[in-house]
């Protein structure tokens, strides 16, 4: 037995979700087929990949050298396979994209980078302008990639989804709500909550969690940057509803408090938006792939697609 790619997608896997049960998953693998694997892998190599029952998984040397060869040779592995497509496809074409969930550029702008270096050929651009009429531009062929938490019935569009993230309900570090786990809809009665300026049937605050209950909270205030709403937090004008991936920095330095909107949590799906017909344009599917990619790489806190 030798390393082979499988091996090396394995340790990158385990990296990027601290777990056996995401890397299988991600592998579309069983965790017993899995475990084989490094298992095997190991006796192989003769020393352990990974510290037993860490959380998240730890590498030992081993497998930290293992990752740094997967980092090297698996983008070199992609980008010879895009050239390839290119070469018998002929491939090139435009991708503009629009973006309705308003924290995104933290993952998003990596990720095209990323994805220029592999398909040199697309005209790559990001279309501020449609922010907020997103998808009748998809639609109207003004751009050709929407990313949204949103999707619409329209059987013109498909939906390929990113990935899972849980919304927090961010409020100011000395605020009467501050530690508790979860909050019920009742105890927004008496808040100012501060949202994006878009329709309240988009935002899921109010259409999953508020309005199922009746409740009605005090006042709301909009503002289209998230920034600018954790500033606002911050200074006790209100408490807002914000992707967690949005609060890990402010809440790693103690700037904020979260709590989660419900018992469960109130969880989403962000998706990458295309017109149906185009949606199995190999360029259009590989910048899908890279966005994946990148996001669980870069954000704390959301869960693969599956």
């Amino acid at each position: 037995m030798m390393l082979e790619l499988k091996h090396l997608r394995t340790i990158l896997e385990l990296q990027e979700t601290g777990s056996l049960t995401g890397a299988a998953e991600r592998l579309s693998l069983t965790q017993s087929a899995l475990s084989h694997q490094i298992k095997a892998l190991e006796d192989l190599l003769g020393q352990p990949l990974f510290v037993r029952k860490s959380r998240p998984l730890r590498l030992t040397p081993a497998g930290q050298r293992l990752l740094a060869l997967a980092e090297c040779v698996l983008p070199e592995i992609r980008r010879a396979e895009a050239d390839l497509r290119r070469l018998r496809e002929g491939i090139g074409g435009r991708l503009h994209i629009a973006v309705e969930c308003h924290s995104c550029y933290d993952w998003l702008l990596p990720a095209m980078d990323a994805y220029r270096r592999d398909w040199p050929e697309v005209e790559l651009d990001l279309i501020t302008s449609k922010s907020f009429s997103a998808l009748p531009a998809l639609a109207e062929g003004q751009i050709d990639l929407v990313v949204t938490s949103d999707p619409t019935d329209d059987p013109a569009l498909g939906f390929a989804p990113l990935f899972r993230f849980e919304i927090l309900l961010v409020m100011a570090r000395d605020h009467p709500l501050a530690g508790r786990r979860y909050l019920e809809p009742a105890d927004l009665r008496d808040e100012t909550l501060i949202c994006y300026p878009v329709e309240r049937s988009r935002l899921d605050v109010f259409r999953r969690f508020l309005e199922p209950a009746g409740i009605e909270p005090a006042g709301t205030r909009t503002s289209e940057l998230s920034l600018m709403m954790v500033q606002l937090v911050k200074s006790g004008r209100g408490v807002a509803a914000l992707p967690g991936w949005v609060l890990a920095a402010p809440l790693a330095e103690g700037q904020i408090a979260v709590a989660s909107l419900g018992e469960t949590g109130l969880w989403s799906m962000l998706y990458a938006g295309t017109r149906g017909i185009d949606r199995q344009r190999p360029y259009l599917v590989g910048f899908i792939e890279a966005a994946r990619r990148t996001a669980c790489r870069v954000l704390a806190g959301i869960e693969p697609s599956g």
